[in-house]
């Protein structure tokens, strides 16, 4: 496979046109960009439809996380398979088993327990198929053009996110629960025949076949072993994955935050709208204006900015304010950018599937407790000194951070070179 769209190294700064004229990643990132928008819209009508059918806020709570947490054990358990499997097979089953899943959701009338055992019995592969995705996208671009793929998934994601809620709303309105999840499924459908049809055939990773089942979960084990006990690796996931995980449990108490001050209905909709429109413009206005280098200098900066406005909901501010402090917490998301060559660069090229879907599972597990653990809080210090607490942890973060980053993250030691022949 050859990479495409800019050079490997140096402070060549890519374009978004550059990244969007590779045909793989073009298809990926459309189908990611659709599937995010299923997703969020299969999540919040799982979630409308338990509730209706139980009346329980816990369970309907439940129902909305049950698909986040799994998913570190599917990364641990057979994240190597996306490095022993054709990229094709993994990206289009993926789809096509959360479509299954929704379409079970919407036409069979189980109990709650085995409802909620299948979204989280189908999460466990999620990072299979996102990994092989993520490693597709590696090889398909070089240099700053893959930190700028990075950036286009990460705004397609937010504005597919505040689509699919949109539209889960909608059509729950307008068609039931039920109805609207086999929308879901009929849009996880299109991505699946969509990669089947237009993604070439290609060889897995140099790690060959898949073996058998207990040799994967083997390998699986190993192969995480292997990445966090790396330096380098697992200082670089723990600075993508602890940010958002505080910041998710911030997002979490918006609505709790919004009741306790008597805002008017609706406005909780609006603050919990902020992040994602802060981190969309974040991730335009870094990935598109700044030089690689400049990202990476910036990463400590705007991490901080995650997490500092945070600290203002102690003082319990109203609407305006509230929505202000939010829009630059999503603005600091733009950190994430400075980390990807790094990140990339640290990895072993056999393992790169895995490693990345070790991040993406790692990180959605960790959000899927944040909300938990803030919840406690919360029932102490109040929401407001709850939020806020999570802006202290993400500036303790911030903290350890410039331990490792002042002076640079080390680079892996670049591999031997190959005897030459005798003369």
């Amino acid at each position: 496979m050859t990479p495409t769209a800019g050079p490997a190294q140096g402070d060549h700064r890519a374009t978004y046109r550059e990244v969007l004229a590779e045909p793989r990643f073009r298809l990926l990132f459309s189908t990611r960009a659709v599937s995010i928008t299923a997703d969020a819209l299969r999540i919040t009508t799982f979630s409308v439809l338990v509730f209706s059918s139980t009346g329980s806020a816990l369970l309907s709570a439940l129902a909305f996380g049950i698909g986040f947490i799994p998913q570190l054990f599917g990364s641990l358990l057979l994240g190597s398979l996306a490095d022993r499997l054709p990229p094709r097979a993994l990206i289009a089953g993926g789809y096509a088993l959360t479509c299954a899943a929704a379409l079970l959701l919407a036409l069979v009338r189980m109990p709650i327990a085995v409802s909620l055992g299948v979204v989280a019995l189908v999460s466990l592969a999620t990072p299979v198929s996102h990994g092989a995705s993520s490693r597709l996208v590696a090889q398909s671009l070089e240099g700053d053009a893959y930190v700028l793929g990075r950036s286009l998934n990460n705004i397609a994601g937010a504005g597919a996110q505040l689509f699919g809620l949109a539209l889960g709303g909608a059509a729950v309105a307008a068609v039931g629960p039920r109805r609207a999840l086999a929308v879901s499924a009929l849009l996880h459908l299109g991505c699946a025949l969509a990669v089947r049809v237009r993604l070439p055939r290609l060889r897995p990773g140099k790690s060959g076949g898949a073996g058998g089942g207990s040799e994967a979960v083997r390998a699986s084990l190993q192969g995480a072993g292997l990445l966090l006990r790396g330096r380098v690796v697992r200082r670089l996931m723990l600075a993508q994955w602890l940010p958002p995980a505080f910041v998710a449990g911030a997002e979490g108490l918006i609505v709790a935050y919004a009741g306790e001050r008597h805002f008017a209905p609706g406005w909780y909709a609006v603050l919990m709208g902020c992040l994602p429109v802060g981190m969309l413009v974040g991730d335009l206005l870094v990935g598109r204006l700044l030089r690689p280098r400049a990202r990476e200098r910036l990463v400590v900066p705007l991490t901080a900015l995650a997490g500092l406005p945070l600290l203002g909901f102690a003082a319990e501010p109203g609407v305006g304010v509230s929505s202000s402090l939010l829009l630059l917490t999503g603005f600091g998301y733009a950190y994430g950018l400075g980390l990807q060559r790094p990140f990339l660069d640290a990895l072993p090229p056999d393992g790169q599937g895995q490693a990345f879907g070790l991040l993406g599972s790692g990180s959605m597990s960790l959000q899927g407790v944040g909300p938990v653990c803030l919840g406690s809080v919360a029932a102490g210090l109040g929401t407001g000194g709850a939020i806020a607490v999570a802006g202290g942890a993400v500036t303790l973060t911030v903290g350890w951070m410039l331990t490792w980053h002042r002076c640079g993250t080390p680079k892996p030691p670049p591999p031997a070179e190959p005897p030459r022949p005798a003369m």
